[in-house]
């Protein structure tokens, strides 16, 4: 069950809702604990057992480090032997499936049986989240949580369990004790979680079956329709992750958290590291605090740096999902920055800010090449079709693909760009704006649901991570 699916719009959510505000303050964490397990478990009823567990080994693990306050080598024993079963559970579900295909390649194992093990929705992110209180705790920056129901709550909490942000506990430790329930904070939460809804059903989905008609003819599209394909794609993935993001921090208002941004515009970067301090930020922030500052960060001289970055991008790729194609892609843009940081970055801060906008799109889009092709084969084919004419530059099918779809692509550019918050800003305040509202609220959730009603296309991107 996902936020942008008819059971979760008109079941799962009310009813949440309405047992959230119709208990006292005491016990709104154990309702919200109950429904994000019901919602967990919706799927894969099996694998509230595995959530469960993480809770208990992470929750032991910080009462622990509480307990031992006074041993150092107690405490570093706990942390590291917290962080070695999570980084286990994680690997076995994720990863089995890979590392025995890899090894069969080797005759000497080519006997080996596939795993056939389901892969957990969103076990990257809850584990991430709780290592970063492991880690946090270990640290000092806060104090063991003693009420299991209230860590639990931080594990399980629906709005941001299968697609982030991901939440460290530093963050919310304050609003898991006590948060603020106000209109204006709940209005806004309804705004921004429609506003992730039409991202993800109207644009995301629309865009998506353009590139996976692009994808299916891989070997045989002219240059024209093989670059419509992959910017389709280009603009599915930051409608469909930011529209979960934005759906996620407009359900945690309702239920009076902030969570933190995860996207700010990617795609008016003007540079790789640029870009990479606006996609995905909460990922981007726990191994920056969790990897690459541990590992000496930019402190040890530029080879050591540079070993930093590979290590961190080869983690960042292969964390998104259990395929060497990730693995590539994260390497790939670990060269982009390494390449920055020696040198380009400056050259693209004083060249036009129009080149430099160039650059970063264009090394970004044929990123997403190596993302989402599994295969070799048909990504070199890809490559191929972008830039040589083998199979023609242009058909009469591709140049109308274009022209067909060129108002959905005009729309995902001005959405993916600051242009309608700024407008919604300007006109927010005017009393036009403020009757008007509800009615466009009104309005969007419906054509939401008639798409989802009318369409069976409704892919989840991030269901593998």
């Amino acid at each position: 069950m996902v936020f942008s699916s008819l059971p979760f719009l008109f079941f799962f959510f009310p009813a949440t809702l309405i047992c959230y505000y119709a208990v006292p303050n005491k016990a709104k964490n154990a309702v919200l604990l109950l429904f994000s397990l019901l919602f967990y478990g919706y799927g894969e009823p099996v694998y509230i057992l595995l959530m469960v567990g993480s809770i208990l080994l992470n929750y032991t693990a910080g009462r622990l480090l509480g307990a031992f306050d006074e041993s150092e080598k107690k405490r570093k024993a706990v942390l590291v032997l917290c962080v070695i079963a999570n980084l286990l559970l994680l690997g076995f579900f994720k990863y089995a499936s890979l590392f025995v295909s890899t090894v069969k390649l080797l005759p000497v194992f080519s006997f080996l049986p596939d795993p056939q093990i389901a892969l957990p929705i969103g076990i990257s992110f809850y584990t991430f989240q709780s290592m970063s209180y492991v880690i946090d705790t270990y640290r000092r920056n806060c104090a063991p949580q003693k009420n299991l129901i209230t860590f639990g709550t931080y594990v399980a909490l629906f709005p941001q369990l299968i697609a982030g942000p991901i939440v460290r506990y530093v963050d919310v430790e304050t609003q898991l004790q006590h948060r603020t329930h106000s209109l204006v904070l709940f209005t806004n939460g309804v705004r921004l979680f429609l506003f992730g809804l039409c991202k993800k059903v109207l644009l995301a989905n629309a865009l998506g079956s353009i590139w996976d008609q692009c994808k299916a003819e891989a070997g045989v599209n002219p240059t024209l329709t093989a670059w419509v394909g992959i910017l389709a794609f280009t603009f599915q993935i930051f409608f469909d992750f930011s529209g979960y993001s934005d759906m996620a921090v407009g359900l945690g208002k309702m239920f009076g958290f902030e969570f933190v941004r995860n996207f700010n515009y990617p795609y008016t970067a003007d540079s790789i590291t640029d870009f990479w301090r606006r996609w995905h930020i909460s990922l981007g922030t726990w191994f920056r605090e969790y990897v690459y500052i541990p590992l000496g960060g930019n402190r040890r001289g530029k080879a050591r740096q540079c070993l930093n970055i590979f290590i961190v991008w080869g983690l960042t790729g292969i964390w998104h999902g259990a395929s060497w194609n990730f693995l590539l892609w994260g390497l790939y843009f670990g060269v982009l920055l390494t390449i920055e940081k020696f040198g380009l970055l400056q050259r693209l801060q004083k060249a036009p800010r129009v080149l430099a906008h160039l650059y970063t799109l264009f090394f970004v889009v044929l990123g997403w090449v190596l993302f989402d092709f599994t295969h070799l084969r048909d990504m070199g084919a890809y490559f191929a079709n972008l830039f040589t004419p083998q199979n023609g530059l242009l058909t009469s099918d591709g140049l109308a693909l274009l022209i067909s779809h060129l108002p959905l692509f005009v729309c995902a550019v001005v959405f993916s760009a600051p242009t309608a918050r700024k407008a919604f800003e300007r006109w927010k305040s005017h009393r036009v704006y403020r009757v008007l509202e509800p009615v466009l609220g009104v309005a969007a959730l419906v054509l939401c649901i008639a798409s989802l009603v009318s369409s069976t296309y409704n892919p989840f991107l991030y269901f593998r991570f």
